[in-house]
């Protein structure tokens, strides 16, 4: 399991920075999207993978707290999900503005001349 997550983590790593480094503005905005889900797997990854765990202790019973799922790197990626959604929205709206006043999606503002 822990082998998928990294080769995950490492695919979408390595495809947010190659469309990071392209030249229009929509693909660096999908590459900043794809590097965002591969630091949300790497924090998930990081709270221990655990299947069939309860989340939290029931009400009454003193349980092992080696056996229960940490929260605290689910709320996590929960919060940088939202976080991710209102930035790519907003550069999303950036990119629609700069298009309209250059009339052109290049990241430096200008078409290239080949």
């Amino acid at each position: 399991m822990e082998i998928i997550i990294a080769v995950a983590i490492g695919v979408l790593t390595g495809s947010g920075l190659w469309l990071l480094l392209r030249p229009r503005t929509f693909q660096v905005i999908i590459g900043l999207s794809l590097l965002s889900y591969a630091t949300n797997l790497f924090i998930f990854g990081m709270g221990r993978l655990r299947g069939n765990a309860p989340p939290i202790l029931k009400p009454g019973t003193a349980g092992d707290i080696s056996q229960l799922a940490d929260p605290v790197p689910q709320a996590l990626v929960l919060t940088a999900i939202v976080i991710g959604f209102a930035m790519t929205a907003l550069f999303l709206v950036v990119l629609l503005a700069s298009r309209g006043l250059t009339g052109t999606d290049h990241v430096d503002g200008r078409e290239s001349d080949r």
